[in-house]
Order: C-alpha cells, then sequence, then structure tokens
C-alpha cells in the first residue's frame, strides 16, 4: 500500500513537472519574438551587426549572474575549439536573422527559419549518418516547398536579403550537431555560457573592424535617450528565455516541447502587426502552415521510431536566441 502511495505521488509529481514544463516552454516562445522586436526596432539606427554585438554583449552581462546562481550545473571546459565553433555558428544564425529584421516583417523572416527543424533532421542524416525514414523525407521535401512559397515573393519584393533566414535555419542546425558533440564532456549551461562568450567577442571583432576599415559606421548605445535601454532589455530577454527553456527541457521531454516552438510564428506575426503593422499575405500563410504541418510531422515521426535522443533532450535548449 504504501509503496503504490509512492508510486502515484512520484507520478503525480512527475505530471505536474512535465506541465509545468509546457508552460514554460509557451512562455518562453511568446517572449522570443518581442527580443525580436526590438532588435528590429535598434535596426532603425543602428546597422545590425552593431545591433547584433549589442545583444550578445549585454546577454553575456547578463548572463554572469545568472551563471553563478546556477554554477553547479557547470561541468566540463567553458572555453574550447568546439565551443568557439558553437559560439561562430550563434554569430552567424542572430545576424542573418536581424539583417534580415531590419527589412522584412519578422512574421515572415521567423517563418522562413522555422525550416530549422528539417534542415537538422536532413544534416544529422549527412553529417551524423543518422537513418531517415522515406516518410521523413517527403515531410522534409513538403516543408521546404513551404518555404519556397514563402521566399519567393519576399525575394520579389526584398531581393537576396530574403535567403538570410535560410542562411540562420542552417547555421541553427549545424549548431544543434555541434552541440550533441560539445555536450559530450560539458553540460548544457556550460556550452551555452560559453558559446555566449564566444559570441560576443566574435561580434565586438568583427564589428570593430568592418567599422575601422569604414565598412559600417558605428553609432553607439548613447546616441539617445532610448537606445540603451532598449539593448539592456534585449540582453536581459535572451538571458532569462534561456533560463525557462532551460528549465522546461528539465522538467519535460523534448518531443513533447518541441512543438511548442512554432508559438513563436504567432508571436512574431502579433508584434510585427501591433508594432509595424506588417501582416502576411495569403500566400505567405499558406507556406507557414505547410512548414509547421511538416515539422511537426518530423517530430512525431522520431518519436514514433524511437529516435529522439537524450542527448537531443540536453541540447535543444542551447539554441534560445
Amino acid at each position: 500500500m504504501n509503496n503504490n502511495s509512492t508510486s502515484s505521488s512520484a507520478h503525480s509529481l512527475s505530471f505536474v513537472e512535465a506541465n509545468l514544463g509546457m508552460i514554460l516552454m509557451v512562455i518562453a516562445m511568446l517572449l522570443l519574438p518581442i527580443g525580436d522586436t526590438f532588435a528590429k526596432v535598434l535596426t532603425s539606427v543602428m546597422n545590425p551587426l552593431e545591433v547584433s554585438m549589442w545583444r550578445f554583449v549585454s546577454q553575456a552581462i547578463w548572463f554572469l549572474p545568472v551563471a553563478f546562481i546556477m554554477q553547479k550545473y557547470f561541468r566540463g571546459s567553458i572555453f574550447s575549439p568546439i565551443v568557439a565553433l558553437s559560439g561562430l555558428l550563434m554569430v552567424t544564425c542572430i545576424t542573418s536573422l536581424v539583417t534580415a529584421f531590419s527589412v522584412m516583417p519578422i512574421a515572415t523572416a521567423i517563418a522562413i527559419f522555422f525550416v530549422e527543424p528539417l534542415v537538422l533532421t536532413l544534416l544529422a542524416g549527412l553529417i551524423l549518418r543518422e537513418a531517415i525514414g522515406p516518410r521523413r523525407f517527403v515531410a522534409i521535401g513538403i516543408g521546404l516547398v513551404g518555404a519556397m512559397l514563402v521566399i519567393r515573393p519576399s525575394f520579389a519584393q526584398f531581393g537576396w536579403t530574403a535567403l538570410l533566414p535560410l542562411i540562420a535555419a542552417v547555421a541553427y542546425a549545424l549548431n544543434m550537431i555541434v552541440l550533441r558533440y560539445a555536450s559530450k564532456q560539458r553540460s548544457a549551461l556550460t556550452v551555452q555560457f560559453g558559446a555566449t562568450m564566444y559570441a560576443a567577442v566574435w561580434l565586438v571583432v568583427l564589428t570593430l573592424g568592418f567599422s575601422a576599415t569604414n565598412v559600417i559606421e558605428l553609432s553607439g548605445p548613447l546616441q539617445n535617450d532610448w537606445t540603451w535601454k532598449v539593448i539592456v532589455t534585449v540582453g536581459a530577454l535572451s538571458a532569462f528565455t534561456f533560463v525557462l527553456i532551460a528549465e522546461a527541457f528539465k522538467r519535460s521531454e523534448a518531443g513533447v516541447l518541441a512543438p511548442f516552438q512554432y508559438l513563436e510564428i504567432l508571436g512574431a506575426t502579433a508584434a510585427g502587426y501591433l508594432v509595424f503593422g506588417d501582416f502576411p499575405d495569403w500566400i505567405t500563410w499558406v507556406g507557414i502552415a505547410i512548414i509547421l504541418a511538416s515539422g511537426i510531422y518530423v517530430f512525431h515521426r522520431e518519436r514514433e521510431v524511437g529516435r529522439l535522443r537524450p542527448t537531443k533532450s540536453k541540447t535543444k535548449n542551447e539554441g534560445a536566441r
């Protein structure tokens, strides 16, 4: 009787924890578009590269107290070549997205970016030699068709910039693969902290280098009374969102949480409409629906065939932008 009671209590606690994980994930996905909106606002007075630099510098500063509080979760080397590579891929991802935000609606850019789960599945097959069944190959193909529906009118309107979210998706997917290797000898928090620090350094060097050669002109965070406040807020949101996602993945399975990532598209659409008056046309919505359906099906198939690895559960939270 006592054993049954203990088992029932443990099951109830697990159920509550899983539900809390889903709630935290929902909150995180609704916060991400707010950070993207602030980044788009900053691009009106700064070069996208400078915006990306200040975003990571602010995030790194906010991460210091978070890392101190959560230091018991650190394991392994923070600074190493593979973590530096992760930081470089983060730079590529964020800089591409911020540059896209500067000229196109946030919802459109995020919709294109969300081919990432499909790209990750494809790259996992090519690089990690993971088996991919024919149904998932079909889902990937259909999802990419959806991406083309979103990209084509955007390409006509915005030119090559429309491809930047796709570049960001590839960089993000490659980073997930790098994280699988890096997390074999390090905790997720170790990799995230180190990659954030590396990304901040990479961007400071790149931005100052381009400024010194007059490729870009720096504006600085103190050019008016609101810019620095937005930079501080973006960094705080990024750090806080990471903590939420990390806590969500500690409580719930990755396969359960992954589809909630698509809430970001809805949040981006709402933010884009309320702040900038942008709203996707019907072709974009069709493309978004195809991408969503394909991505969710891929997640479903991974759970069905038991290919959702523990390492993916550990490292998926590294992708918090």
